[in-house]
């Protein structure tokens, strides 16, 4: 059995505790862990192209993929901590950025059986 007069009237603190609801409904995708990667790569990359300039280091470098991986490997090497640290950070919060969608897109989409 329901009370009539609750529906219409909510008392304060209902209105209270439904507010709070409402507005961790709404934060809570943006302080998920997916976004908060995005962000540090948002970041990490912002970061790197201020120190390095990206263009130039990929034009600079030979054409094969062999060569091209051991240029980069060595100007990596060679270069700052700061460049390097950005770099992995880089790297890293991609790889976790990709593990979160998979992982999303993976409970969405119904398994096919064949």
């Amino acid at each position: 059995m329901t009370n009539n007069t609750m529906i219409e009237n909510p008392s304060p603190i209902e209105r209270v505790v439904m507010r709070r609801i409402h507005i961790i409904r709404v934060v809570r995708p943006l302080v998920s862990s997916g976004a908060l990667s995005a962000l540090v790569l948002a970041a990490a990359l912002w970061g790197l192209g201020r120190e390095v300039w990206v263009a130039k280091v990929f034009a600079n470098g030979p054409e094969d993929f062999f060569g091209r991986t051991q240029y980069i490997a060595y100007a990596l090497n060679h270069t700052r901590l700061v460049v390097q640290s950005l770099t992995l950070l880089t790297f890293a919060s991609l790889i976790y950025l990709a593990r979160e969608v998979a992982r999303f897109v993976s409970k969405r989409l119904p398994l096919v059986y064949a």
